[in-house]
């Protein structure tokens, strides 16, 4: 039930990568167009505004890389064979990626209310809208990376009942 609600969720965020991904194609279509062709004016705010958007493509990205998996992972040692240490390898893993998203959702909110202090240069946005990303990010992979040890634990304790 909460796995499935976990990939509903995903793939919401996937879909709106997907929107994020069209919508920054039109500032930069815009920066290139203004630069190198004169056809339109030279507008300095598609610069912020597809940095905004990058951002946010970014960390959405992380939090839909965190539940697939893909993120980076370095193997410094060989496959476990044995149930207990497949589980002790991937927790490591898991409980590494936990202690920093924590960090991310924990001082992440600090940052945000520092950005929220601030305004852009040329759009006079808030900047609270990118810097609101960090601790979003850090909650959603703390719940993601949490359900990810908690199969974990169900997998070994499945395969010590398999092997009773």
């Amino acid at each position: 039930m909460v796995g499935k609600t976990l990939e509903t969720f995903c793939n919401g965020l996937r879909v709106l990568l997907g929107v994020l991904m069209a919508a920054l194609a039109v500032p930069v279509a815009m920066q290139v167009i203004s630069r190198y062709t004169g056809l339109i004016p030279t507008y300095l705010w598609t610069e912020e505004l597809s940095t905004f958007i990058f951002i946010w493509i970014v960390m959405i990205g992380s939090m839909v890389a965190v539940w697939d998996g893909t993120h980076f992972d370095v193997r410094i040692f060989a496959d476990a064979k044995t149930p207990f240490l497949r589980l002790v390898q991937s927790g490591f893993v898991h409980l590494a990626i936990l202690f920093f998203a924590l960090l991310f959702a924990f001082y992440g909110v600090e940052y945000a209310q520092f950005g929220g202090n601030q305004r852009s240069v040329m759009m006079r946005a808030n900047l609270l809208l990118t810097h609101i990303s960090v601790p979003i990010a850090g909650t959603v992979w703390s719940v993601l990376i949490s359900y990810r040890l908690w199969e974990d634990l169900q997998t070994y304790l499945a395969s010590r009942k398999a092997a009773s």
